[in-house]
């Protein structure tokens, strides 16, 4: 199995490398993976603590962040290093400032892992949620050096509870500790044979608390609002979008409208302006004159975690493609939330239906029911706006008892 894994990680680079030409998300990580051994002993440094944390790509960063910040606040002598494997994280937080140095993961190749694990030289290394390179895990072990997973989560389908498994749970066995963030994953790591665990939680939980306590104001927003209910549509898609709009159509009036697409170039919002149609107004380009407008665009980048707090609902995209986006931002402020279907894999978003905080609908009829349900029942909204506050702040914490058991073992020795 070794063989067979060695091998198609060599067949990735070749393929990897013959599609740069063609694809500047791939460029990116080959141009990435020059040179990275001489850059990385420089900041690695020849003394002192390094800790290396390495996320696959930006939200498995958002869920590690809460831990480094941590991190930072009890060992500020310490390096960190952040390592990411795909170019959409890497490109985005490269310049991250929590970090003393952020860098692409070369490929999992025996020699790639000797040398990494040797000019990074960490004190501890902490993968993030779904990262298993065999050849690093395994020079990390070989070092006996702390090895930690955080916000791990496990399902029955994956490798390592498979009959060819084997090869994969001895990474596992491989990890000091693990830190996963429900009580599944925890008994099926045990009926494994796996029981370096412990069920922490999850740290996004942490971030969007945390977020929510640095919002800005955006007075805009405030002014837009006035004293109606807004509702905003948070990395909104174009399925979302056609829903709604007939709605605010059909329903002309009722409350005020904000959409936050998640592409925000000219053309999309030009598209969703059309969509619309009349009292409509970008947000780059609203004065107090424009109050009177039923729904806002936001048509910049950077907002939406802090304009969720000026929403009475949220209807958070990504339901009709590959997965709803972040729906943790809106419920801890106390928002109800609609989706659409495509939210399975998401824990939390399963989580707020069960508890009454959220709904899903799968077209016009079902957004229209619960939209309604929501709109025309103060009772049943307050209760649905509760649920979801309570949830986020119910399940917070997941970043203090990682960082404690962490502490008691090897981090601070």
């Amino acid at each position: 199995m070794k063989f067979l894994y060695n091998t198609g990680i060599l067949l990735f680079v070749l393929t990897v490398r013959l599609l740069s030409p063609f694809n500047s998300k791939v460029r990116l990580m080959v141009k990435g993976w020059k040179d990275w051994e001489q850059k990385l002993k420089e900041k690695a440094g020849s003394g002192g603590r390094n800790i290396w944390v390495h996320c696959a790509s930006l939200g498995e960063f958002e869920q590690g962040r809460p831990l480094i910040e941590e991190l930072r606040r009890r060992e500020p002598q310490s390096r960190i290093i952040l390592s990411f494997f795909s170019s959409s994280g890497y490109e985005i937080r490269k310049n991250y400032q929590g970090a003393d140095y952020v860098c692409y993961l070369p490929p999992d190749t025996p020699g790639n892992a000797e040398r990494f694990v040797q000019a990074a030289n960490p004190s501890a290394v902490i993968f993030v949620k779904y990262e298993f390179w065999n050849n690093y895990i395994s020079e990390i072990s070989r070092k006996d050096i702390p090895l930690y997973l955080i916000s791990g989560i496990f399902r029955p389908g994956q490798h390592f509870f498979s009959w060819y498994g084997a090869f994969f749970r001895k990474m596992l066995l491989r990890f000091t500790h693990i830190f996963v963030q429900d009580q599944k994953s925890e008994s099926l790591l045990r009926s494994a044979g796996i029981n370096n665990v412990t069920v922490a939680g999850d740290t996004r939980f942490d971030r969007v608390i945390q977020i929510s306590s640095s919002a800005k104001d955006i007075e805009a927003l405030e002014t837009f609002r006035g004293s109606n209910r807004l509702v905003l549509a948070g990395s909104s898609w174009p399925p979302d979008e056609e829903i709604i709009s007939r709605y605010i159509h059909e329903h002309p009036g009722t409350v005020k409208w904000v959409f936050a697409p998640h592409e925000i170039d000219n053309s999309n919002i030009e598209r969703l302006e059309k969509l619309l149609g009349k009292g409509v107004v970008r947000y780059s380009e609203f004065t107090e004159t424009g109050a009177g407008a039923e729904v806002m665009i936001i048509d910049n980048m950077g907002m939406l975690s802090s304009a969720y707090r000026y929403a009475g609902v949220a209807v958070v995209g990504g339901g009709f493609g590959k997965g709803i986006h972040n729906v943790l931002e809106p419920a801890c402020w106390g928002i109800p939330v609609l989706f659409g279907p495509n939210y399975g894999k998401f824990r939390e978003a399963v989580d707020l239906i069960a508890l009454g905080g959220a709904w899903s609908y799968s077209n016009y009829d079902e957004f229209e029911t619960a939209f309604e349900c929501l709109a025309g029942n103060e009772e049943f909204y307050r209760k649905a706006a509760d649920s979801a506050g309570r949830y986020v702040r119910e399940n917070a914490g997941a970043t203090r008892k990682i960082m404690d058991i962490i502490a008691s073992k090897d981090i601070n020795k």
